[in-house]
């Protein structure tokens, strides 16, 4: 006999469902900072904008507005010409006055959070916690790969780098696409722009696929350094989901002094829509960058294009639309 829990045929796992439920915690925090803040009763009384209810509550505006956007992703609140509302389903659960409300039901589960965050150093103890503080740039560049791997077949023929003999593949990390580009261009020549820590990891992977000699390992840090000259493809994927605006003019203005006259640049990321509400798995991820950067976020098409115009690109085209971090921008350097 088998058992549900078992039995693949009954609850098959596949890589995207196993890290749907890695990331589901992340949901589940915006909902509960949202109850913490008492948004939906706010809300379920009139529509505010983010600017509006920032001032009513002392909050920082970038960052309400983030997570006001990641709640209409999710379908609690709804967005309209820049203004918010709860939505009467979850308003009807959600809000405060409201005679079926669970919201203390909800608060609680705040307390219950950090004492799930313990939950490795009370089964195996602090040493178990410090190990893997300890190895999280290789667990990050490691898992990198295991995600960009199934997809990277897709996004090169996407590219399609066409005649391109040098590619730069800016932060290229493990080496992941740099590796499908030269497979499948076997005339072209990669140069990897990473950390030295970084570019070891890249060394292993090109020497198991027998591509050292297509390949330069450039060692830096490209909010400080320059990026190697001679390119006429540059691959920057995901990057700039960590920068402010700011930073994204100044990195694309060293892949600008990268590339030779005519060079292409193709940015892979989340490409969020306009209203900043789709795709849902982008809006959540601005709330990523929210609490782990200084001053990242994720992008719409309109400030991609702009920041690369600001470095000096023409011709600035969406390739890909966005629904999985696989939004393609494509942009020439003048010839």
């Amino acid at each position: 006999m088998t058992h549900p829990e078992t039995d693949d045929t009954a609850c098959p796992w596949t890589q995207e469902s196993i890290l749907a439920a890695a990331r589901g915690f992340q949901e589940v925090r915006v909902l509960l900072t949202a109850a913490e803040l008492d948004l939906f009763t706010a809300l379920s009384r009139a529509s505010r904008s983010a600017e509006q209810l920032a001032a009513e509550l002392g909050a920082n505006v970038r960052a309400l507005t983030i997570l006001l956007d990641a709640l209409a992703a999710l379908g609690l609140l709804s967005k309209s010409e820049g203004t918010y509302r709860s939505v009467p389903s979850a308003a009807c659960y959600l809000s405060s006055d409201s005679p079926q409300t669970v919201l203390p039901m909800v608060l609680h589960s705040v307390n219950l959070w950090d004492r799930w965050g313990k939950l490795t150093s009370i089964v195996a103890g602090p040493a178990a916690t410090r190990k893997a503080t300890e190895n999280s740039l290789e667990a990050f560049i490691g898992a990198m790969h295991v995600v960009a791997s199934p997809i990277t077949p897709r996004i090169v023929a996407l590219v399609d780098p066409g005649p391109a003999r040098r590619l730069i593949d800016v932060g290229g990390a493990s080496g992941t696409y740099a590796v499908a580009f030269m497979r499948a261009s076997p005339g072209l020549h990669a140069t990897i722009f990473d950390r030295p820590a970084v570019l070891s990891m890249a060394r292993a992977l090109l020497t198991t696929e027998g591509m050292t000699d297509r390949v330069t390992l450039a060692a830096g840090d490209f909010y400080v350094d320059p990026l190697p000259t001679g390119h006429d493809l540059a691959f920057v994927s995901a990057i700039i989901h960590q920068n402010s605006p700011a930073q994204n003019v100044e990195l694309f203005r060293k892949v600008y002094a990268a590339l030779d006259a005519g060079g292409r640049i193709v940015v892979r990321d989340h490409v969020l829509s306009e209203d900043r509400t789709q795709p849902r798995r982008g809006a959540m991820f601005a709330v990523n960058m929210l609490v782990g950067t200084g001053g990242g976020n994720s992008y719409t098409y309109a400030e991609i294009a702009d920041g690369l115009t600001q470095a000096g690109f023409e011709r600035v085209k969406l390739i890909h639309a966005d629904s999985h971090m696989d939004g393609l921008v494509e942009a020439f350097k003048p010839t």
